[in-house]
């Protein structure tokens, strides 16, 4: 078990920063998962911790010992990639074995080894067949199991199923996350852009954005508690609804819709609620907006419904019940709890508000 330290770290590519400042620690055994947009520097940082790209700054640790100047060999580490990079004149067996052969290991061993992961991937009935007689779904997972031969100290994971269609990448990741429950002792790092594998694999999620470490928590503590409004809108699908709000005697309102019971001060606020937080207004309730339907998108077990506030500068998505007989043009009223709504001051960091005295 490894436990990784990143202190200050930084990389450069001439006057382009990369990375800037990282501090970061990531247990033994943890599964953590860097997620962030294109360029936002998750797939370098990876590489830096790998040993693929030089550090310009700080110091990376694994457990307490600095390996900045280590090969990725000499730092115990075994990385999959987004191409699956097997080699097509070998066998199944023969990719896998490859590396152990490499480092003359011994042919028994090598055998155990490869047999060992080939179960644990169900892949041993596939051990005489070429790459080219496996699907992307097999493929991937040879080049997984090449790597659990080497008996990493820290396991990483580069967009390994961005190449899957969609039904592979879901079987995939199931795969890869029982991988993590069979081998909880090894920490494993995984970059992808799609907060789905992220909600769904992590023990704690990494958001990066202009390689800047923008949040660091368990999924629902991110789900919950973005710390800024882009992470609020990067974790979520549909994005949370943000808008300018504006205090007042009888709460906080956002254009087209009604106060909300929470004080607070301040210019430049935004009110954040996610689309699954509003819901249809029970009789008597108050209403947090009423108007028609701009669009409705049905999507089997749930329905995302638009409004177009009088004043908003963006659509007010509501994610309500497949079931529910929604169509374009037709009239709801919205309600939300206060405790689900999430308040961003003018910097764009979460703030807190103070709930409004309910009348008796």
């Amino acid at each position: 078990m490894t436990r990784l330290t990143l202190d200050k770290i930084a990389k450069s590519y001439g006057t382009v920063e990369a990375l800037r400042d990282i501090d970061l620690a990531i247990e033994p055994g943890e599964f953590v998962v860097f997620v962030g947009p294109s360029g936002c520097g998750k797939s370098t940082l990876l590489r830096v911790i790998a040993g693929l790209e030089e550090i310009t700054a700080g110091d990376l640790n694994f457990d307490g010992t600095r390996v900045n100047d280590l090969t990725p060999a000499q730092r115990g580490i075994a990385m999959v990639f987004q191409s699956y990079a097997l080699y097509p004149h070998m066998s199944v067996y023969e990719n896998m074995a490859f590396g152990l052969k490499l480092a003359k290991t011994a042919r028994e061993t090598v055998r155990e080894k490869v047999e060992a992961a080939a179960e644990m991937l169900q892949l041993s009935e596939l051990l005489d067949r070429l790459p080219r007689q496996l699907s992307g779904g097999q493929r991937q997972r040879v080049a997984i199991g090449r790597a659990i031969v080497r008996d990493p100290r820290v396991f990483l994971f580069d967009e390994p199923l961005s190449n899957l269609d969609a039904a592979l990448r879901v079987q995939t990741r199931i795969e890869i996350a029982a991988l993590h429950e069979r081998m909880a002792e090894t920490t494993m790092i995984y970059v992808t852009h799609d907060q789905v594998e992220a909600m769904t694999l992590a023990d704690r999620i990494v958001v990066l954005r202009d390689g800047r470490v923008e949040q660091v928590g368990a999924p629902m503590e991110l789900y919950d508690r973005p710390a800024n409004t882009f992470v609020a809108q990067f974790i979520g699908s549909p994005a949370m609804n943000l808008a300018p709000a504006r205090p007042g005697p009888d709460g906080l309102t956002i254009p087209g819709c009604a106060p909300v019971p929470l004080a607070a001060s301040g210019e430049g606020l935004r009110l954040g609620v996610r689309p699954e937080a509003l819901r249809l207004a029970e009789p008597g309730e108050p209403v947090f907006n009423e108007g028609p339907a701009t669009l409705v998108e049905k999507l089997g077990e749930t329905q995302l419904v638009y409004f177009e506030p009088e004043g908003a500068e963006t659509p007010l998505i509501a994610k309500l019940p497949g079931a529910l007989p929604a169509r374009r043009g037709e009239v709801f009223r919205l309600a939300v709890d206060p405790a689900d709504l999430r308040l961003f001051g003018a910097d764009g960091k979460a703030m807190e508000a103070t709930p409004l005295p309910q009348p008796a």
